[in-house]
């Protein structure tokens, strides 16, 4: 026959202490628990910023190969429009309509960038905010 042993019952281990030594656990538990969602929070913007930096430099050199290719149809354009007008002409309407172009698209970017949120360690927040409920709750038990 096969014996069945009883389960340790569960204990309780701050039961025996005095709140003193409570407040002393709770204050080491609460440091560790600071300490930990800082690091979270180092960990979480180190790791978005090593994507940021990366996209940064790629989107950098395609903005200069997009530079050449574009200043290769800018002068393809104006040699075109210089078979109707002037050579001259050509240029200065067709460095005319890129300034107004920049500066539309230089207004919808500056929107866009207003728009944007500062980056946050957004899971850190989230878990601290946690935590505080937590202690929160449990103080009013």
């Amino acid at each position: 026959m096969t014996d069945l042993k009883e389960a340790p019952p569960v204990t309780k281990p701050y039961a025996s202490l005095s709140t003193a030594e409570l407040v002393k656990h709770l204050s080491e538990d609460v440091s560790r628990l600071v300490k930990d969602e800082i690091r979270l929070a180092t960990l979480e913007l180190t790791r978005k910023g090593r994507k940021a930096g990366l996209g940064a430099g790629l989107f950098g050199g395609a903005g200069v190969i997009a530079l050449y290719g574009g200043g290769a149809l800018v002068a393809a354009l104006i040699l075109l429009v210089a078979q109707v007008l002037t050579p001259w002409i050509a240029a200065l309407i067709v460095g005319v309509v890129l300034l107004i172009v920049a500066a539309v698209l230089a207004l919808v970017g500056k929107r866009q960038v207003a728009r944007a949120t500062p980056p946050l360690p957004e899971e850190a927040i989230r878990n601290i905010k946690a935590d505080v409920d937590a202690v929160k709750e449990s103080a009013h038990r």
